[in-house]
């Protein structure tokens, strides 16, 4: 396993990251015990890097967390987050990321996480994420309660925008660096580099899409890139390749973040992702990019319309 300082930080994250928000059975009912096991497997395996929040499965994913993490808390850097708690339920006040913050180590049973972040930022008001928010987050650093603050979102414009008017650790954005997208990297990483904030990709299979069994129903993605991901599976079969396999070693390769994030919940997912700690076939990532270079860098709405991303029309 290799690692990678995070930012300014003294943290050193693995390259892989355990995205836990499948323990809260986001993707389909896991189950418990399982779950737990891929935890201790990942971090016997060198992953040091989990990644959870109050909003996957409703809390469950950081009971569940929590639990598996019992005897080797000291073992892993974890990160939760705070700002959104449903489908439509966001509080970014003052008050509510106090609270939610001792919510949630209860769930974790730990008494500070080592990074907390604002999530989804764009469905709030940057102003308030600015001056109140993260001020309060800040406040919980002082107490001890998190090591250190950042933030996350699907538009990097309102990222960049915040964490210009505000000093943040961190920035998580996902679908934004894979096959089918590298804005991530012309955009985000010059802006982070700058400013010393340590970045981290999530969702290298741009959220199922980038799979043979394909994204769920609820993929905001515009028909044309599943069509072109539909291709891309096909030709990658032909090929005696796996597409995510593929995928997954092209975003693992990427050195300018601090580490890419992926769901998992079962051992097989772990040991499926190490696996792809390797290079990549430039060959067949050459054919496989010109399969989807007509659909590539398209970005959909997401969050307040004063929060999207220019580029998004043109992907809608």
């Amino acid at each position: 396993m290799q690692y990678r300082r995070l930012g300014s930080t003294d943290l050193y994250v693995s390259v892989l990251g355990f995205g836990a928000s499948p323990l809260g059975d986001v993707f389909g009912t896991t189950d418990q015990d399982e779950g737990a096991r891929a935890v201790q497997l990942a971090i016997d395996e060198g992953i040091n890097f989990f990644d959870v929040s109050p909003y996957y499965g409703l809390t469950l994913a950081e009971e569940r967390l929590g639990k598996a993490l019992e005897g080797r808390r000291e073992q892993v850097i974890l990160a939760t987050k705070c700002g959104r708690y449903g489908i439509d339920r966001f509080d970014f006040s003052a008050a509510r990321v106090r609270q939610s913050v001792e919510e949630s180590l209860r769930r974790l049973r730990t008494d500070h996480v080592d990074l907390l972040q604002a999530h989804d930022v764009e469905f709030g008001d940057a102003e308030q994420v600015i001056h109140e928010t993260i001020p309060a987050m800040r406040r919980l650093q002082e107490e001890g309660k998190t090591r250190f603050v950042g933030i996350t979102g699907y538009p990097l414009k309102v990222l960049m925008r915040i964490a210009s008017a505000i000093p943040v650790d961190s920035i998580l954005s996902y679908c934004r660096y894979d096959l089918l997208i590298e804005d991530l990297d012309s955009v985000l990483m010059p802006f982070a580099e700058r400013h010393g904030i340590g970045v981290f990709n999530a969702s290298p299979l741009h959220m199922g899409v980038l799979t043979e069994r394909g994204a769920p129903d609820w993929h905001p993605a515009p028909p044309t890139i599943h069509e072109a991901a539909r291709k891309a599976v096909s030709f990658c079969r032909e090929h005696g390749s796996d597409l995510s396999e593929l995928a997954l070693r092209f975003c693992l390769e990427y050195p300018r973040v601090a580490s890419t994030l992926v769901g998992m919940s079962k051992t097989s997912h772990v040991r499926r992702n190490l696996r792809n700690l390797g290079e990549t076939d430039r060959e067949l990532l050459r054919e496989v990019k010109a399969i989807l270079e007509p659909v590539s860098n398209l970005v959909w709405p997401s969050g307040r319309p004063e929060n999207q991303d220019e580029a998004t029309a043109q992907g809608a």
